[in-house]
């Protein structure tokens, strides 16, 4: 990579260059954005963050397409399905993954403020603040930019998904923004990708298990996430000053 373009990069206003990607990059394949984004644009300087839920093996497919060692953090809530954890292993083996990192939440602060596991009851945003937010921002320490799953088939705010964009301090990349339902399940029959065994039991997006029921309603793939609430996101993808607090 010539180093004039490296450096122009550097220079680059990050409204500039938010401009500049999406203008090249709206309507190309997610394997070209992804390749973009990994080689070009943040060489060793991205992750991606994985819940290995219904549709994660499609982007983590596309990542080792390219390069296998990516940095993967994978958020491990401690309120996992069981099947998604055997499902993570079943992966990470079939696609030879070897950068995944399991984080857990802080162990002292669960002992304070969920010492019984049951916060989820009394209080989701919180549950997912102590969780996943929290955990999230010492995870993506040494990362200038991250990789998404998010599709805009998925409905709420995502359906206004740009393939990239900025926030809290950094650049985010969504290489499947534009992807439909029948994208995810052709791309998966081709490559004879192994499915979540819980998609063949209704469940089209998969969170933690005391807060993920069936799809109720067969049009919205996240309407089986914290049913009956008025939320339909952890938190991870709102900005900081929307975001669920801890304390």
């Amino acid at each position: 990579m010539p180093y004039g373009d490296i450096k122009a990069r550097q220079l680059e206003s990050t409204e500039a260059r938010l401009a500049r990607l999406n203008g090249e990059l709206r309507e190309a394949s997610a394997q070209t954005i992804l390749r973009v984004a990994m080689i070009r644009e943040w060489p060793e300087q991205l992750t991606y963050v994985s819940s290995f839920g219904a549709e994660s093996i499609a982007m983590l497919a596309l990542i080792a397409d390219v390069d296998p060692s990516l940095p993967v953090i994978f958020l491990d809530t401690g309120m996992h399905f069981p099947q998604t954890l055997d499902y993570r292993d079943e992966v990470i083996e079939r696609l030879g993954l070897t950068g995944v990192r399991s984080i857990p939440p802080s162990e002292t602060e669960r002992k304070i403020l969920d010492p019984d596991n049951k916060l989820w009851k009394t209080d989701s945003d919180a549950c997912c603040a102590l969780r996943k937010v929290r955990p999230l921002e010492p995870a993506l320490e040494g990362f200038n930019a991250w990789i998404t799953g998010r599709k805009r088939f998925h409905g709420g705010e995502r359906m206004k998904l740009p393939v990239f964009e900025f926030a809290a301090g950094r650049y985010k990349v969504n290489p499947m923004a534009g992807w439909t339902a029948d994208d995810v399940d052709l791309f998966m029959k081709q490559r004879d990708l192994p499915r979540h065994p819980l998609v063949d039991q209704g469940y089209p997006s998969i969170g933690c298990w005391p807060c993920t029921r069936p799809a109720s309603d067969p049009m919205d793939p996240r309407s089986g996430r914290w049913a009956g609430q008025n939320k339909t996101e952890c938190g991870l993808h709102l900005d900081k000053a929307e975001r669920p607090r801890v304390f």
